[in-house]
């Protein structure tokens, strides 16, 4: 009876000390830069349709399922416009710089569901090859707010990202059009 006790004593303890050993540590209080990740979209496209587009963001990861963080936005666009002959009749060229902050959900590790409000500062012009003169679009401020969803894919140190986004608020001169739209980029720290 001595000898049940003393195993069941020890089977007892060893049990406890190893409920001890699975405990997750502490998290750390206050900032941590390991949480931090860089990442946004950079893409180009050349000849008669140009298109350039360099934005990068950086983020904050809170928690497993929330990250945000803020980025700046750069698009230049023109497209030449030819007749019959292949002659340029003109070409309309479009910039766009602006600031954005985002917050993203992860509902999953690889799924994302994003929130992107954004202020952009836009210009453009029509530059005409027949002799017209040229006409210059008022510069001004247009909002946007971007909402999305797509996936996170792990690729080493981070993580390549696809997104279908939306302007919700479709103004005249945003520079996301009135259809969803694919965006691809990379994000490091994931």
């Amino acid at each position: 009876m001595k000898t049940k006790s003393l195993i069941l004593l020890l089977l007892l303890a060893f049990s406890f000390r190893g409920f001890a050993q699975e405990e997750e540590p502490e998290e750390k209080k206050g900032f941590d830069k390991s949480k931090l990740f860089f990442g946004g979209n950079l893409g180009a496209s050349l000849g008669d349709y140009t298109f350039v587009n360099v934005s990068p963001q950086l983020g904050y990861r809170f928690s497993e399922f929330f990250a945000a963080g803020a980025g700046v936005n750069f698009i230049f666009s023109s497209i030449k416009v030819r007749d019959y002959n292949n002659a340029i009749q003109y070409k309309e060229s479009y910039g766009v710089t602006g600031l954005n902050i985002f917050g993203r959900v992860y509902p999953i590790r690889q799924v994302l569901l994003q929130v992107q409000p954004e202020l952009n500062y836009t210009w453009g012009k029509y530059q005409y090859y027949n002799g017209q003169p040229d006409y210059k679009l008022p510069s001004i401020f247009v909002p946007s707010l971007l909402l999305g969803g797509g996936a996170a894919l792990p690729t080493g140190a981070g993580a390549f990202t696809i997104m279908v986004q939306y302007d919700v608020l479709q103004n005249t001169r945003g520079p996301y059009g009135s259809r969803p739209f694919l965006s691809f980029g990379y994000t490091v720290g994931f």
